[in-house]
């Protein structure tokens, strides 16, 4: 059976709520995941907490945790000074950017322009090294909704220059979950022929009846890195279409541990849990 590396994200489902999740819910949820046998959390970001409220207790989070030994775990950051409080913060592992193939989401995202996020990312290789590992979410990777130029060859351009610059990880994302199957597989093979699967990702959004064909589509291209969050809960704010939402974590996990590929989560655990994101959700969403 081979290994697939699955990302659950409960940062990603819940920095849209409308009503701040007290940190000890926070910390609860996050210990049950653990348990469970989650090994990779993208679980808080260190932003302004007049953009995200919900994270405004990052640290408390990640300090209320066990130590990760081993485990990942990871914070968006989008600037220098999420980079310092990254930096400064205990049981951090990772720190997430995310890189926008489109101008316009790019200036939306992270209040600056694709230019000026480039010594950005080169500080943040510079900085990190040694120190904490460094995922680049590559958004905007299968299209976009603005008019924005985009092909492949830019896609690939894209993942070229930041492995020059010393990336070793990125996570293309369908960030408006409106790529079809077909486009997720070209992109992702294209990707995987010129740069090899190592270090290559998937961070897909999807409407329900398309997770498993996306799902699909990424494992047919030799992707074996997968993110998503139980009961599809989050997505981008920005679709326009709430049935749009994360992979859900207790529908593609076992899809993916009956075609022989080992999750190392404990099955029987996801429909509870998926309950308790869903109950999150209705409280504080």
């Amino acid at each position: 059976m081979g290994a697939v590396k699955w990302v659950e994200c409960p940062r990603d489902a819940w920095q849209g709520f409308s009503r701040f999740i007290p940190t000890e819910e926070k910390v609860a949820f996050l210990e049950k995941l653990l348990a469970a046998g989650f090994r990779h959390l993208d679980l808080t970001s260190f932003v302004s907490p007049r953009w995200v409220p919900q994270m405004a207790d990052a640290e408390e989070v990640l300090a209320a945790l066990p130590p990760p030994q081993g485990r990942t775990y990871l914070a968006i950051v989008a600037n220098e000074k999420g980079l310092e409080r990254a930096l400064a913060t205990q049981n951090l592992t990772h720190v997430g950017y995310p890189f926008s193939l489109s101008e316009t989401f790019q200036r939306r995202n992270t209040n600056r322009s694709l230019e000026e996020s480039w010594p950005l990312v080169a500080e943040m290789v510079r900085a990190t090294r040694g120190r904490l590992g460094l995922v680049v979410y590559l958004s905007m990777a299968f299209g976009n909704p603005y008019g924005d130029p985009w092909d492949v060859e830019r896609v690939l351009e894209a993942i070229a220059r930041l492995r020059e610059v010393g990336v070793g990880e990125i996570a293309l994302a369908d960030t408006y979950g409106l790529a079809e199957p077909e486009r997720i597989f070209a992109v992702l093979q294209k990707a995987v022929e010129r740069f090899g699967p190592e270090g290559l990702g998937a961070h897909l959004h999807a409407r329900p009846e398309g997770v498993l064909a996306k799902v699909e589509a990424v494992l047919e291209a030799g992707v074996l890195w997968l993110e998503g969050a139980l009961a599809g809960v989050g997505g981008c704010p920005f679709a326009g279409d709430e049935l749009v939402g994360n992979l859900p974590t207790e529908r593609v996990l076992p899809f993916l541990e009956a075609r022989g590929l080992r999750t190392g989560v404990d099955l029987e655990a996801l429909p509870g849990l998926a309950g308790e994101a869903a109950r999150l959700r209705t409280l504080y969403g």
